[in-house]
């Protein structure tokens, strides 16, 4: 199978993709995204409301703290608890297994502090180098001029 770039996916059979190697992928997701680990995060402390978590994650909109939380909760790593009240209160808490990802993100939290120079390095090299060997653009070529 190709992608839209014309490489190949690797296929279940290929020796490098493994059930265990899609399912660290699969988890890597989930907390790898754009907001999870401020979620998580916010939730180490206890349970709060969603209003609560919303204010202390600078940037996120309403939708993407609902889709995450609810992505959370799918995975087993928040409980919804909605208390009968008018309005209703609903709490959001990391469970069990929630709170087993609190010390390895931190350690993926201190990995990236002590790295971050060198990668933001490393990205300038590449970009730097990929600049230079790129051909020069002409403009209006092309268009019909």
């Amino acid at each position: 199978m190709r992608n839209a770039q014309g490489g190949t996916f690797l296929e279940h059979g290929d020796n490098l993709v493994t059930p265990d190697c899609r399912a660290v992928a699969d988890i890597l997701a989930r907390i790898g995204d754009k907001w999870t680990v401020f979620v998580v995060r916010s939730l180490s402390d206890g349970p709060k409301r969603f209003t609560e978590i919303k204010r202390v994650i600078n940037g996120i909109s309403q939708r993407m703290l609902t889709l995450t939380l609810r992505g959370l909760e799918r995975d087993g790593f928040v409980t919804r608890t909605v208390t009968p009240s008018i309005p209703p209160r609903v709490d959001y808490e990391l469970t069990e297994l929630g709170r087993t990802l609190i010390e390895p993100l931190n350690r993926i939290g201190e990995w990236a502090t002590t790295h971050r120079q060198r990668v933001e390095d490393a990205r300038e090299s590449f970009d730097r180098a990929a600049a230079e060997a790129a051909p020069p653009r002409l403009i209006g070529v092309g268009r019909g001029r």
